[in-house]
């Protein structure tokens, strides 16, 4: 009895799909690495337009580096919230707004409190309060898009009209001078050489990024925003979780109003208006889904930081201040793009 071997086609074929595989692989690994790749660039762009314009460097300025943090840090506590809700499948619209409203409330508590409690305890004080009136808004927001099943963009639209009316309200139509040293000294203030602004950012980001990367209340957050079905089949209380979830982002836009009341010493009801957009941005630059389960805190802190260097970077070799949008709308559409191409990607892979 003759026994016959395997089709000699056959040990051609998986060759070709092995490439294809590692070839779908590196393409997606750059995918992710967007942002940091945008960020080199940009780096190495301004880099050298300063050595050849001024014969100095942009980067390794230590002035400039400050700066450029500084930049980063209202637009990057709104994005760390964001990120939290744009992973999930949502949005929050309202961030803005809310961060007015708790420069303003911290701007009015602090000088309530100061002359009984003394400047540091008046700014804790202030501080608590501050955060805990951002919440409230937050709470409302989780009620509609958990409970009442409004859309997110919807709610939180609503909410931003809401928030901005009674921060306008509290500050009279104008900003709300500071006086305390303590709350000067918070946000303009350095240890050695850093800015406690820097700090306070750097440490808060680190928690949320704990809190995403390594813990349940992050896993149930990716689940519900790559399969809101499933993830209700696999027994996550979803209405409490989008609860939670708004509740968080309203922290982060509550702490981003307290360190631009600290920085300017005022509250101001519109302090968040024009940082709304950027928050958004860093969160799509630095990978993450519109449609939800995919992106890092790592990512947005990227993103963040390709704005502030975009904006800081056009200033620096004096380009008009408009061709910022222009970049920062070039660069989300590019990143959108790239999102687009990496789902198909993905997609394929998985019909196959």
């Amino acid at each position: 009895m003759t026994t016959q071997g395997p089709p000699a086609s056959s040990g051609h074929v998986s060759p070709p799909a092995d490439h294809a595989d590692k070839s779908r692989t590196v393409i997606q690994r750059i995918a992710d690495l967007r942002a940091w790749l945008f960020l080199a660039a940009l780096i190495v762009g301004f880099e050298a337009w300063s050595r050849a314009s001024f014969g100095g460097s942009f980067i390794f300025n230590p002035y400039n580096i400050t700066s450029i943090a500084i930049f980063a840090v209202a637009p990057l506590l709104l994005a760390t919230g964001q990120t939290f809700v744009i992973i999930s499948g949502g949005i929050d619209l309202s961030m803005g707004f809310i961060m007015g409203l708790a420069a303003v409330v911290a701007a009015h508590v602090i000088n309530w409190a100061a002359p009984s409690m003394g400047a540091p305890m008046a700014v804790l004080f202030g501080t608590v309060v501050a955060i805990g009136v951002a919440m409230i808004p937050g709470f409302v927001n989780g009620l509609l898009v958990s409970r009442l099943r409004v859309p997110p963009f919807i709610g939180t639209l609503g909410m931003f009209g809401v928030a901005r009316g009674v921060a306008f309200l509290l500050a009279g139509g104008t900003t709300v001078p500071v006086k305390n040293e303590f709350f000067a000294m918070m946000g303009n203030g350095r240890i050695f050489g850093i800015p406690w602004i820097i700090i306070i950012t750097a440490i808060f980001v680190l928690i949320m990024h704990y809190i995403l990367s390594q813990t349940r209340f992050g896993q149930h957050n990716y689940a519900i925003g790559a399969n809101e079905q499933a993830a209700r089949r696999a027994g996550i209380d979803i209405k409490s979780h989008l609860l939670r979830l708004y509740i968080l982002s309203g922290i982060c836009a509550g702490l981003a109003g307290v360190l631009y009341a600290a920085r300017f010493t005022a509250g101001a009801a519109q302090a968040g208006e024009p940082l709304l957009l950027d928050s958004v941005a860093a969160v799509v630059i630095g990978g993450a889904s519109l449609f939800g389960g995919s992106g890092t805190i790592l990512g947005t802190v990227a993103g963040a930081f390709v704005i502030a260097v975009i904006q800081y970077g056009l200033v620096f070799i004096n380009v008009e201040p408009f061709w910022q949008f222009i970049s920062v709308g070039v660069v989300i559409i590019i990143s959108v793009l790239i999102d687009q191409a990496q789902r198909r990607i993905s997609g394929g892979r998985q019909s196959e």
